[in-house]
């Protein structure tokens, strides 16, 4: 095996222990813990790590899910788990496609946002590329019938329903999630408050302690600003 290749595998293997601390909610706080500071918002990491990160993410968008594959275990790895930084998700809601994945990785104990976060971002080229490809009469099921029905007909037709069984989801829990409309309140309301507060209105957008950082939208360039206030 090349120095290469066992590099790769001892850091996915320290990134899988990491993400084993994880703490479940009510236990004691671990590297990967999660608080929920508002609906639809969560933190995750050390309370008391130096840094706090915000991260505004759409599901939809590219740019998001390339961020979470190029940068996503980097940053849980090196920052995150040593308690240098906390990360804080808030979701700015595009269209009714990202509404419906933000539902999900929302869905159940607030413990398992960060893995349903991550699942969803990475899996983003596959779902959203099926539902390119669905036909009229599939599209036509996302603007008729109560908005719950419309989040399911999104939620077949994207193969949600079995994303969600991999991370341990019954179909009637997924149902439930998707049927939540206070939680669809919630996320497009935040959404309009964080575009009137902040002016934000691309993702991903990134503040380090609450001061947004212009011209920043991957990894390597949120890397530099990390770096350079630790």
């Amino acid at each position: 095996m090349t120095h290469v290749a066992n590099r790769l595998v001892a850091l996915l293997t320290a990134l899988v222990g990491v993400l084993a601390l994880a703490a479940p909610v009510g236990a004691a706080e671990g590297p990967l813990s999660v608080t929920v500071p508002a609906p639809g918002v969560h933190q995750i990491g050390f309370a008391k790590a130096k840094l706090k990160v915000t991260e505004w993410v759409s599901y939809t968008c590219p740019h998001c899910s390339h961020f979470e594959t190029e940068g996503g275990d980097k940053l849980r790895l090196f920052y995150m788990s040593t308690g240098k930084v906390k990360l804080e998700v808030r979701h700015l809601v595009r269209d009714p496609f990202d509404l419906t994945a933000a539902m999900l990785t929302n869905c159940g104990p607030a413990a398992r946002f960060d893995r349903n976060h991550a699942v969803f971002m990475k899996a983003q080229p596959t779902w959203l590329g099926k539902l390119m490809k669905t036909t009229p009469a599939q599209r036509a099921r996302y603007t008729t019938g109560t908005m719950t029905q419309r989040r399911m007909a999104i939620a077949t037709d994207a193969g949600f329903y079995p994303m969600m069984v991999t991370r341990g989801y019954s179909r009637v829990e997924v149902d439930r999630c998707l049927a939540d409309d206070a939680m669809a309140k919630a996320l497009a309301d935040a959404t309009a408050r964080y575009v009137n507060q902040t002016g934000i209105q691309g993702t991903p957008s990134f503040a380090i302690d609450d001061v947004v950082l212009a011209g920043t939208s991957d990894w390597e360039s949120l890397k530099l600003q990390l770096d350079a206030r630790l």
